[in-house]
C-alpha cells in the first residue's frame, strides 16, 4: 500500500486528495526488502502473501553546527521500511510503558491509536491502549474525529506521558480511537503528527511542540533519513541532524507559509523542457505520503512524456525501458534536484512497473502544488526547521 495521510480540519479541502493506496505494492530496487518478524508478525505474513537556500538566512537563532553534525543530544528512532511505501518507528504511551506502531508524518499534527474500546474489526489486528494498567492516564470526555482521503477515525481525547526513543512528554494530548475505517491490513497501529500546531484536528498540542515546551530536546529540529534497501536503517532524528546521513551541504528553504511544511518550488523539468511548476508554484514535504502528486493535468502529461499508460488505478510502463528513461528534476529555491526513473517508477507484485506520480492537488486553493512524497525523500535527506521556519535538503547518504 501506498500511504498518503493527512488530516482534514480547517485544511479538509486542500488535503482531501491524500488517499491510501492499495496494497500489494513493492519496490523497484535492485534489494530484497526483508520484514523482520515482530509483535505483528501475523499481519506482515499476510500482507507479503497478497504481495502486497541560497543565503536568506544570515544569523541563526542557534548554532548550524548544532544542526549540521553528529550531536550527542540527538535522539534517533530507527524506522522500518515497509516495502518502500511507508516508514514506521516505535513509540510507547503510559506508565508502565505499552508500545505502538506509528508513522511520522510532516504533513498532519495529531497523534492517535486505538482504544481497547474500539470497536471496529481492524482494531482487532492493531495493539490497543488499555488504559486501566497506566497510571499516568488522564481520561477526557471530549471526541474527536479526523478524517483522511481513505477513511476516518473517531474516538475521545486524552492525556498520559509518551516516549519516543529516550524523549518523554508528559501530559501528552493524544487521541484514542473507538473507530477506525479504511485502515484494515495495514502494518501500524496509528500516526504521529509532526506539522505545525494549526493544523492539528483536534485542537491539542503536538508532541513535537510538548517536547520543546518541556525541554526535551536541545535544538527545534527534526530529520528524516528514509532508506530504500535496509529495512532497520531507516531514521528519524529528533533534536538535532547527524551529518553521516547526508553528503555534501545542506541547502535551506524558507517555507512559503509559515504553519505548515510548505515551500515554494520552481520549475520541474525533463531533459531542459518545463514539464510543470511553469510560473513557480508550491511543494509540500511529507513524510506521510508514498507518491509524487501534483495538478492531474501536469501528471497526466508527465505520464505521456514516459510512456506510461492507464490501468485500473495506475499507469504502467515497461520494465525494459526504466533505465533508459530520463530523470525529472525539481528545482527548489534554484537549486536542481534530479529524481531519476528508478525513483519514481515502482514494481507491483506481478513485477509490473508502475509510475509513482499521481494527480489530484487542483483542489488546493492558494497555488499550483505539489506533494513531494518517499519517491522524492527517499534520494534526498529532509531536515525541518522550527526554529527558523525553514527545510533543509541534501543528498541522501
Amino acid at each position: 500500500m501506498l500511504r498518503i495521510l493527512t488530516s482534514l480540519s480547517t485544511w479538509s479541502q486542500e488535503r482531501s486528495m491524500k488517499w491510501l493506496v492499495l496494497l500489494g505494492l513493492v519496490a523497484f530496487s535492485e534489494c530484497i526488502v526483508k520484514i523482520p518478524l515482530t509483535k505483528v508478525n501475523i499481519m506482515q505474513e499476510t500482507l507479503g502473501e497478497k504481495g502486497l537556500l541560497n543565503n536568506f538566512l544570515k544569523e541563526h537563532a542557534y548554532r548550524l553546527s548544532k544542526i549540521s553534525t553528529r550531536n550527542s543530544d540527538i535522539t534517533s528512532v530507527p524506522l522500518r521500511n515497509f516495502l518502500d511505501l511507508m516508514y514506521i518507528g516505535n513509540i510507547t504511551i503510559g506508565s508502565p510503558p505499552q508500545q505502538f506502531r506509528v508513522v511520522f508524518d510532516t504533513g498532519s499534527s495529531d497523534l492517535w491509536v486505538p482504544s481497547i474500546f474500539c470497536s471496529s474489526p481492524v482494531c482487532y489486528t492493531h495493539t490497543t491502549f488499555k488504559h486501566l494498567e497506566s497510571s499516568t492516564y488522564q481520561h477526557t470526555n471530549k471526541p474527536f474525529q479526523i478524517t483522511y482521503g481513505s477513511g476516518r477515525v473517531k474516538g475521545y481525547l486524552a492525556y498520559d506521558t509518551i516516549r519516543i526513543g529516550r524523549l518523554v512528554s508528559t501530559g501528552q494530548p493524544f487521541g484514542l480511537s473507538l473507530e477506525e475505517y479504511g485502515f484494515d491490513r495495514l502494518p501500524f497501529d496509528g500516526v504521529l503528527g509532526l506539522n505545525y500546531p494549526n493544523m492539528s484536528s483536534i485542537r491539542a498540542i503536538p508532541i513535537f511542540d510538548n517536547l520543546k515546551k518541556q525541554g526535551a530536546v536541545s535544538e527545534p529540529v527534526f530529520a528524516f533519513y528514509l532508506s530504500k534497501c535496509r529495512t532497520n536503517s531507516s531514521v528519524l532524528m529528533l533534536g538535532g541532524v547527524d551529518k553521516a546521513y547526508y553528503k555534501g551541504q545542506l541547502n535551506w528553504v524558507p517555507l512559503s507559509r509559515v504553519g505548515d511544511w510548505r515551500v515554494n518550488m520552481n520549475r520541474i523539468s525533463m531533459k531542459g523542457k518545463i514539464i510543470g511548476c511553469s510560473g513557480g508554484c508550491e511543494a509540500l514535504v511529507d513524510t506521510g505520503t508514498s507518491l509524487i502528486q501534483g495538478p492531474t493535468r501536469m501528471v497526466t502529461n508527465i505520464q505521456k512524456l514516459i510512456g506510461a499508460t492507464p490501468q485500473g488505478f495506475e499507469h504502467y510502463v515497461s520494465c525494459f525501458v526504466v533505465n533508459t528513461l530520463p530523470s525529472i528534476i525539481f528545482t527548489i529555491n534554484g537549486i536542481n534536484y534530479p529524481v531519476p526513473a528508478r525513483a519514481y517508477i515502482l514494481k507491483d507484485s506481478q513485477g509490473h512497473c508502475f509510475s509513482t506520480f499521481k494527480g489530484g492537488t487542483e483542489t488546493f486553493k492558494h497555488a499550483e502544488t505539489w506533494i513531494l512524497g518517499d519517491a522524492f525523500l527517499r534520494l534526498y535527506f529532509s531536515v525541518y526547521d522550527r526554529g527558523n521556519d525553514r527545510i533543509g535538503l541534501a543528498q541522501a547518504a
